[in-house]
C-alpha cells in the first residue's frame, strides 16, 4: 500500500467532514495518525483542513465567480478550496506546485475528467493573482461576513457591539491558528524542572502572564515534537489548557480543606487545576452528562495526579447532592463564541436559535446549584461565549430570583483585547441568613 501523502489525507479529511462523519479535530487526529506522517506532514495536513475550513466561505466565493455560482460535486468543490487556499492563504508553496498536485490529486480521486477544468480554474486565478488579492482585502471592507469568512448572522450580533476596529480584530483573530498553551502541574514537577525537561525534549516555550495566573504557572508553546509523543506528557508534567479557562478557577478561589462542586466538569482543565489550587486536601465532587466526557475526566485526573475528585455522572433529572458545598463552579455549555479561533468547525455549525434554547440550560444549572451552595460560599458561572444572552443576562435573570445572593464581580475575556480566548466569569456570594 501506497503511503498517503498529506494534500490526499487533507483531502479525505474534508469529505469525511462534509459527510458529517465527526468532528474536524477528531478527522484530522485519525487521519494523520494512520498515515505516520513525519511532524512537518503533520503540519500541512492540519494547515491545510483547518485553512479551508476557516476560509470556506470566501474561498466558495472565488469558486462562484469562475463557475457562474453552478453547483459542484463535494469531492470537486474540495479539491478546488484546497488549491484556491494555497495559491491565496499559503505562500510559501508555489503557485505551479499547488495546481500540478491538485489536478494529479484529482486525477487519484477518479476526477480525470475534470482534471482540465480544475486545471483552468486555478490557472486562471494564478494569472489574475495580484487583482484577485486586491479584491480579497476589498471584500472585507464591502461584504465582511465573505471577507473574513464567518456567519452573516454572527456577524451581525457584534456589529451592534463593537466598532469597525475591534470587530476586524475578533475577525482577524478567529482566522489565524490557535497558540498552545500548558499549564504546569505541580503535583508531578515544578517549574525549573519542567523546562528542563522540555528542553532535553524539543519543546521550546515563553511564560505567559496576566493579571489572573500567579507565578509561573503558564507558557506558550512555541515549537515542540508531537506532545503524545513526549514523556513529560505521559507522565502529567502538564496540561493543555488556555490561559483564558484559569480566570474562571481564579474567581473561585478554592482552599485546601474545602468542599467543591464543580458542575459541567469534563475533560477536567479547571477541575484539576482547582485540585491544585487545594493541594489535593479536600473533596471536589466533578459532575458531567456524558459518559464518554467524563472517562476522559477520569483518565486526565489519574495521569496528573488529582487524587481528590471524585466523578459523578448526572442527567437532568439526577436530584441535587444532599450535602452543601463551600464553592460551585459552574463551566456552562454555551454557543462557544469565544473559541471560534481553536474550534474551527464552529462557525458553520452554530445557530442563532440555539443561543435562547442554550439560555434555558444555563438558567436551570444556576437554579439547581444555587441549593447546593453553603451560606456564605462563592458560586462562579462561566462560559467561553462572547454573547451577553447567555452571560451577564443570564446571571442577572437569577439574581432578580434569587435576594441571597449578590454578584461580587463579573469580567468578560475578549480575544482582541486580552489575547486569549473569549471567556465570561460571574462571582456570586451567597449571603448568611440575616434572620
Amino acid at each position: 500500500m501506497l503511503k498517503q501523502k498529506p494534500r490526499e489525507i487533507a483531502a479525505d479529511v474534508l469529505r469525511r467532514r462534509a459527510r458529517g462523519e465527526d468532528y474536524l479535530e477528531n478527522l484530522i487526529e485519525a487521519g494523520t495518525a494512520r498515515a505516520g506522517l513525519s511532524p512537518a506532514d503533520r503540519g500541512l495536513v492540519q494547515e491545510l483542513t483547518c485553512g479551508v475550513v476557516r476560509w470556506q466561505a470566501t474561498l466558495d466565493w472565488l469558486i462562484d465567480r469562475k463557475t457562474t455560482s453552478r453547483p459542484q460535486k463535494p469531492t470537486l468543490q474540495i479539491l478546488l478550496q484546497l488549491g484556491l487556499y494555497q495559491i491565496f492563504w499559503l505562500d510559501r508553496i508555489p503557485n505551479h506546485a499547488s495546481v500540478h498536485e491538485t489536478v494529479e490529486l484529482a486525477k487519484q480521486l477518479g476526477f480525470v475528467s475534470q482534471a482540465g477544468f480544475i486545471n483552468a480554474i486555478l490557472r486562471s486565478y494564478v494569472r489574475e493573482e495580484t487583482a484577485t488579492r486586491q479584491l480579497l482585502a476589498d471584500l472585507k471592507n464591502i461584504q465582511p461576513a465573505l471577507g473574513y469568512s464567518h456567519p452573516e448572522w454572527l456577524l451581525a450580533r457584534w456589529q451592534t457591539r463593537w466598532d469597525a476596529a475591534k470587530l476586524r480584530a475578533l475577525l482577524g483573530w478567529n482566522n489565524t491558528p490557535p497558540f498552545t498553551f500548558a499549564r504546569v502541574n505541580t503535583f508531578k514537577t515544578s517549574t525549573p524542572q519542567l523546562l528542563a525537561q522540555w528542553q532535553a525534549e524539543g519543546v521550546a516555550a515563553e511564560v505567559f502572564h496576566r493579571d489572573w495566573i500567579a507565578g509561573d504557572l503558564i507558557f506558550q508553546l512555541k515549537s515542540h515534537p508531537p506532545l503524545s509523543s513526549l514523556p513529560s506528557f505521559r507522565e502529567g508534567k502538564f496540561y493543555v489548557q488556555d490561559p483564558g479557562t484559569l480566570l474562571a478557577v481564579a474567581e473561585l478561589e478554592p482552599q485546601p480543606g474545602e468542599t467543591i462542586l464543580d458542575v459541567c466538569a469534563a475533560p477536567g482543565g479547571k477541575t484539576t487545576f482547582i485540585a491544585q489550587c487545594m493541594k489535593s486536601i479536600g473533596s471536589i465532587v466533578a459532575t458531567d452528562t456524558s459518559s464518554d466526557r467524563l472517562k476522559l475526566l477520569q483518565e486526565n485526573c489519574a495521569r496528573l495526579g488529582a487524587s481528590c475528585v471524585q466523578a459523578k455522572l448526572v442527567s437532568a433529572s439526577s436530584p441535587p447532592d444532599e450535602k452543601l458545598f463551600d464553592r460551585i463552579l459552574i463551566d456552562a455549555p454555551c454557543s462557544n463564541t469565544g473559541v471560534l479561533r481553536r474550534r474551527v468547525d464552529l462557525r458553520w455549525r452554530i445557530r442563532p436559535e440555539e443561543i435562547d434554547r442554550l439560555q434555558d440550560t444555563q438558567r436551570e444549572l444556576l437554579q439547581r446549584a444555587a441549593s447546593q451552595l453553603q451560606p456564605g460560599g462563592t458560586l462562579v458561572y462561566s462560559t467561553c461565549s462572547l454573547e451577553p444572552e447567555e452571560n451577564e443576562q443570564v446571571v442577572q435573570t437569577f439574581l432578580a430570583s434569587h435576594p441571597d445572593f449578590a454578584l461580587v464581580r463579573e469580567r468578560q475575556l475578549l480575544p482582541f483585547a486580552d489575547g486569549v480566548d473569549g471567556a465570561y466569569v460571574a462571582r456570586l456570594v451567597r449571603r448568611h441568613n440575616q434572620n
